[in-house]
């Protein structure tokens, strides 16, 4: 059997450890490359990925000055080249440059906080700062936020992309902040016009996050940006594609609307069959669709199982299926291949009766009711 892949150990291992020690020796005086490694290495096999990151600045502390301003001198010192501005997006940086935030958020949160803010400006052009700005929003927001005003204006598009990303509602990974939701609209408006892709996939994972919280104002945000036209037409769309995936997965009239989705479209559905039709926890099935329609019709279409999970309870999950048109006299047929795992990451399954849900436009228009099996 292979060996499972481990994200902790292919961020952090000996040869990561050592790029990052070189560094180190050439801004840091009196740094020891041979014992700083060893002592990193050593604490690793107990430590997951997070966790990894604060032993990493646990062990690079007593090579720094006690004074915040002087150790963020020393770390602004050794830090690696700043990523390519030539590129546009997927260049996040590698975690081992996330020490200063780490540092910054331990010795500058309380009492240097223009300082801190300054050492994750330069830092966030190595690695994104987003976890760690979020500590400073929470306990210095007016300050923070007037610097994040100034930074959706910054020449580095990884400073910009941090005054989205860092205030997103519901950032993977990070702690929540204490600011209301609808405080950055007013930086994702400037922002949403940006040339980087890096930047607008923020700025619509951000406004996903916040069609959770008030869904027509996302919507109607969306709308003024379309009749702003300060961002090229096939971005925006895109935009606003990605902006609006959680709503679209629930159906959200206004946001099929945006798409150009007719939820009221008459579409008839012709076949909707599961194959096999009794399975068991861990097969492999073919899902069938046929649909027709009498005119031209645009068509988003997705299925929802409603699973029976182990407690007893119940829950719903989407698939994506298509994006097509339907054209008269011309039924269009899909297929997707769905697979009740029994070692899913996200969901566990149980023996019981199931609901496949068949949507269309964000409506319901047939469900197909099936029972799957406990695992052979």
């Amino acid at each position: 059997m292979a060996e499972k892949f481990s994200l902790k150990d292919h961020l952090f291992n000996a040869e990561s450890i050592g790029q990052l020690a070189a560094e180190y020796v050439s801004g840091i005086n009196g740094f020891n490359v041979e014992a700083y490694t060893r002592d990193v290495l050593g604490g690793f096999p107990a430590r997951e990925l997070m966790a990894r990151m604060e032993w990493m600045a646990d062990c690079l502390t007593p090579y720094l000055a006690d004074d915040f301003p002087t150790m963020a001198a020393q770390l602004e010192a050794a830090m690696a080249a700043p990523l390519d501005t030539a590129l546009s997006d997927d260049d996040f940086g590698h975690f081992i440059h996330a020490i200063p935030g780490v540092l910054a958020v331990r010795h500058g949160l309380d009492g240097h906080c223009d300082c801190a803010l300054d050492l994750l400006e330069q830092a966030t052009q190595r690695f994104s700062m987003e976890f760690y700005i979020r500590a400073f929003l929470n306990r210095w927001p007016d300050q923070t936020l007037a610097r994040l005003s100034q930074w959706a204006d910054h020449p580095n598009y990884h400073v910009r992309r941090l005054v989205s990303e860092g205030t997103r509602p519901r950032l993977p990974w990070a702690k929540n902040i204490d600011i209301s939701p609808l405080v950055p609209l007013p930086f994702l408006n400037r922002l949403h016009a940006d040339p980087t892709r890096y930047v607008t996939r923020s700025v619509s994972n951000h406004m996903n996050d916040l069609s959770r919280v008030d869904a027509d104002l996302v919507l109607k945000t969306l709308g003024e940006w379309r009749a702003e036209g300060r961002q090229n037409p096939k971005e925006l769309q895109w935009m606003t594609t990605h902006s609006l995936r959680t709503l679209i997965k629930q159906g959200n009239s206004g946001a099929m609307e945006m798409l150009g989705y007719d939820p009221a479209a008459k579409v008839q559905v012709d076949v909707l069959t599961i194959t096999p039709a009794n399975p068991r926890i861990g097969d492999k099935v073919q899902v069938d669709i046929t649909l027709s329609a009498a005119k031209k019709t645009p068509v988003l279409v997705d299925y929802a199982i409603r699973f029976k999970r182990p407690s007893g309870a119940e829950g719903d999950k989407v698939f994506k299926v298509k994006q097509a048109v339907i054209l008269p006299g011309k039924p269009l047929t899909l297929r997707k291949s769905q697979t009740f795992k029994a070692d899913a990451s996200t969901y566990a399954l149980a023996a019981g009766a199931h609901r496949l849900s068949l949507m269309v436009n964000g409506g319901v228009r047939a469900t197909l009711d099936f029972y799957l099996g406990a695992q052979p």
